[in-house]
């Protein structure tokens, strides 16, 4: 390291992204919040992670620059800055300057600017510097004594990273930015010069003043766009080159003076209680109780201590186990205590093959150790079928409490070596989940955003791309840290996010009644599997084939030439360039946008769109499941096990991945026939039980409107009864275009539809749409009712809740335009979607308690959402058949009776 060294934060380039990559956080007086949480972290970080005796942080001073009095058009394309953003300056400049920060705004010029002369003066002194940006265009300040840091992603630049990513050394950064130009800041380069082009030029002619001076010498269509851009590549290359020699000596008389000053704890522990920012709260609270003497930084969020990988203020007691006396002590421990948190290490992600490399424990806060049983490294440990012999009787002890983030993985992994995992009663990834659902749960963000603890990644230990390494080829030192690490931070979680819970009587019938049982239902089903005619695959595979090869004939005749069909450059060639078809929209570059929505748009009067669309459709079709089903088929079971995942979907419903047996377009015949591939196992038939109309029940139970809960009650055909009451006739003589127009009209509903939405699924004028909406609500006023009603609750709480009590978060109901209409609109239907994934849940439950009550030998094998599936002996088929509506039927009582559909066949699309 140099003699000094400054670090200089680009706040003006990180405001903008912190405000786009945080959700819509607000405190309780529904300040938005999510800019300031992610500049505060990001300050955080960046003391964590750089060390450097002098620091500032660089903001846009407001007004106009010398860059608006050269050209009127700078930056004319962009927005004016969101209202949301606008509120949280003030309050970000006010936390940067509490947390110790020199801030810097000069007025004239931009925040690179000032940055630009500040890395220059100090270059001059001997310092090395360090910019945290995510602004590419700094990128030219880049030399032997400074470099680049872009804090969110960790992307380090110094000269051979920037030629790396851009192909040209720092020095020619300008050149290479005025040749592309830059379209944030509305400087136009040369037209059709990209990188590329760029980077071609300048390893030609050296330099953009030679280029040129050379211009004659470049030949066809972007040779004729760069001489006619001449005139305007100067000023171009003016507008885009940073000051270095600002004039800054009425801000900062000396580099000197930009060094961090003492933290303002009562500044900051105002602003955090304002803002409701609860961790760093305690952090300020920890500060005040540490011993004279014992240093503790807060902005950087570590504590000074002799190991390395310590991060929080609680010691840390961390024991690698490799010999039989220690293990037995430890074993003691387990015996003894009243909760234990468990954490396995392992060779992959994939739970039912994956090998068992280490366990870790943690008794207490602060306490825990890694007993290896498999790692590949020199150094010894204990015999992994010792271990786990050992282990086995209190692993399978239910009164054992244990604690883990995400169990059912662990489970599956002991199951390998014939343990069946008893006494889970609390999973950290589960209890994150239903307090907030909107948030990720992972364990390193959720131990930032609740504990202020920067965990040990896995990256860090085992690398990352081609590099990476197993877990078994880890040094015992380095896998010790991490793996303890593990199990203590899940005790710490859980000790914070249960008594949240806990208190909160929704909460915590939502945790213990539905997502705690469901998680072993779903290990169950996992194991399960379920079996795939791999032959009737491969027939399928080759009628797809011909009928891709069709289209794509088909496709370049209409088109007029060939080209590349999953390309979407060049099909927006083809339409907008050579058809001319109408642009629909544009993607955020400029450039016509060519997805999915917009080809079915075109396709209603084109037929080359539509074409595209069945190629792309049937093309997904090959490659998600015809082609790699097979290849997923589990050689020792001979079975598909998909992967239940029940923490992602913020309304409660579960993801199927690896393979993803949810999303089967079964609106094809090509997409139905992928589910006939899907069959009974030997001497067994496939049962399907299905709720029906399941979330127009849920709305006739929450809204209470009496003429739809009437029509439920009566077994009537509710679509049916819908069309009578919106066109006025007898039910008898509905038609069944009328009632396709009702059925719309009540899914539309569900969903938030607009007149405009549903004018444009019926095909119909907008006025037609609204008044067929308000013809519904005079007919069904509890709906209406019910739509305000929540959208006030939500506006008022900041979430819906489901008939159980499961809080649906809606992080931007409070923000404005469109981002509002569009969180109010799933406020409508969050409630539905989400008891709906609740009543499946409490379904699975049942439903597998009974078959173990019964010692039946069915096995349930999928959810897809309101669905269940069964493989079942030919001997247990009637039973099903018999006991499935009543089972499932009386998991809830609602104003509405629960129907379910059971079908029975020899593959799922026959059962379903």
């Amino acid at each position: 390291m140099t003699k000094h060294r400054l670090l200089l934060i680009d706040g003006s380039s990180y405001l903008y992204r912190a405000f786009h990559a945080m959700p819509d956080l607000r405190n309780g007086a529904g300040e938005p919040t999510g800019a300031i949480y992610g500049m505060v972290n990001m300050l955080r970080r960046a003391r964590s992670d750089i060390a450097a005796d002098h620091i500032a942080c660089v903001f846009d001073a407001k007004g106009k620059t010398f860059r608006d009095e050269m050209y009127d058009q700078y930056k004319a394309n962009r927005s004016p800055m969101p209202e949301d953003l606008v509120k949280q300056i003030e309050p970000i400049h006010a936390l940067v300057r509490a947390m110790g920060w020199p801030i810097l705004m000069v007025s004239g010029v931009e925040a690179d600017d000032v940055i630009g002369t500040l890395a220059t003066q100090a270059s001059a002194a001997g310092w090395e510097t360090i910019i945290s940006t995510g602004d590419k265009d700094l990128a030219q300040l880049v030399n032997s004594s400074v470099s680049l840091i872009n804090t969110m992603t960790n992307e380090r630049l110094d000269i051979a990273g920037v030629i790396n990513k851009f192909g040209v050394p720092p020095e020619r950064i300008v050149d290479y930015l005025t040749i592309i130009g830059d379209a944030v800041d509305n400087v136009p380069g040369v037209p059709k010069a990209g990188p590329k082009t760029a980077n071609k030029w300048l390893a030609e002619f050296g330099d953009l003043d030679n280029l040129m001076a050379s211009a004659e010498l470049v030949k066809g269509v972007v040779g004729e766009n760069l001489r006619a851009s001449l005139p305007w590549l100067l000023r171009a290359r003016e507008l885009l080159t940073i000051k270095t020699d600002c004039e800054l000596s009425s801000h900062l008389p000396s580099l000197d003076d930009l060094h961090a000053v003492a933290e303002d704890a009562p500044k900051l522990r105002e602003l955090f209680e304002r803002y409701a920012f609860k961790t760093w709260l305690r952090d300020i609270a920890a500060v005040a109780e540490k011993p004279a003497g014992e240093a503790l930084t807060i902005a950087a969020g570590i504590v000074s201590t002799t190991t390395e990988v310590l991060t929080d203020t609680v010691g840390r007691n961390y024991e690698c186990i490799v010999d039989e006396a220690g293990f037995e002590c430890w074993l003691a421990k387990l015996q003894q205590a009243e909760l234990v948190a468990v954490d396995t290490e392992t060779t992959g992600l994939d739970a039912l093959v994956a090998e068992l490399v280490g366990i870790s424990f943690s008794v207490e806060v602060g306490e825990a150790c890694y007993i290896p049983v498999a790692h590949r490294t020199s150094e010894t440990h204990l015999d992994r079928a010792w271990v786990l012999g050992r282990l086995a009787p209190w692993l399978e002890d239910a009164s054992k409490a244990k604690v883990g983030q995400n169990l059912k993985y662990d489970a599956h992994i002991f199951a390998n070596y014939g343990i069946t995992l008893q006494g889970i009663a609390f999973d950290t990834l589960l209890e994150s989940y239903v307090l907030e659902s909107h948030l990720p749960h992972n364990m390193d963000s959720m131990a930032e955003r609740h504990l202020g603890i920067k965990t040990i990644r896995y990256e860090e230990v085992c690398g990352k791309g081609v590099h990476q390494i197993g877990f078994d080829q880890v040094d015992l030192a380095t896998a010790s840290n991490y793996a303890a690490e593990d199990a203590d931070i899940t005790l710490r979680l859980h000790q914070f996010l249960w008594p949240q819970i806990a208190q909160n009587p929704g909460l915590c019938y939502v945790y213990q009644q539905i997502e705690l049982p469901a998680m072993r239902v779903l290990g169950i089903m996992e194991s399960n599997g379920i079996k795939v005619d791999t032959a009737l695959l491969a027939k399928q595979g080759q009628t797809v084939g011909k009928r891709l090869l069709s289209l794509e004939t088909e496709i370049h005749q209409l088109a007029g030439q060939p080209f590349n069909i999953q390309s979407p450059k060049q099909i927006g060639e083809i339409l907008f360039g050579q058809l001319q078809l109408p642009v629909i929209k544009k993607t955020p570059a400029g450039a016509p946008s060519t997805d999915e929505e917009v080809l079915q748009k075109l396709a209603e009067d084109y037929p080359l769109p539509a074409r595209i669309l069945d190629y792309r459709s049937l093309a997904k079709l090959m490659s998600t499941y015809i082609e790699k089903l097979p290849r997923m088929v589990n050689p020792k079971s001979g079975r598909v096990h998909t992967n239940f995942s029940q923490a992602v979907a913020v309304t409660g419903r579960l993801a199927s991945s690896d393979p993803n047996l949810q999303n089967i377009p079964v609106r094809t015949e090509e997409g139905r026939r992928i589910r006939e591939a899907f069959v009974a196992a030997d001497g067994c038939k496939l049962v399907s039980a299905d709720y029906s109309q399941i979330e127009l029940r849920i709305m006739a139970h929450i809204a209470q409107d009496e003429n739809l809960l009437a029509a439920f009650a009566a077994g009537l055909d509710v679509h049916q009864a819908t069309a009578a009451e919106i066109f006025g006739i007898a039910l008898a003589t509905v038609t069944a275009e009328q009632r396709r127009y009702a059925k719309v009209i009540n899914f539309g509903l569900i969903y938030g539809m607009s007149a405009f939405g549903l004018a444009g699924n019926l095909g119909i004028e907008r006025a037609a749409a609204q008044k067929y909406i308000d013809t519904y609500f005079e007919r069904y006023p509890g709906v209406a009712q019910y739509m305000e009603r929540t959208r006030l609750e939500a506006r008022e709480s900041g979430y819906v809740e489901t008939v159980f009590g499961r809080r649906l978060w809606l992080p931007e109901i409070k923000s404005s335009g469109p981002r509002r209409q569009g969180a109010e609109r799933a406020a409508i239907n969050a409630p539905m979607q989400g008891t709906a994934a609740d009543l499946i849940k409490l379904a699975m439950i049942a439903v597998q308690q009974w078959i173990e009550a019964e010692q039946l030998q069915t096995r349930l094998l999928l959810q897809v959402h309101d669905e269940l599936i069964f493989d079942a002996p030919f001997a247990e088929v009637d039973r099903l058949r018999d006991a499935l509506p009543g089972l499932m039927g009386s998991v809830a009582q609602l104003r509405v009776p629960l129907v379910v559909s059971i079908g029975v066949g020899n593959n799922w699309e026959e059962a379903h």
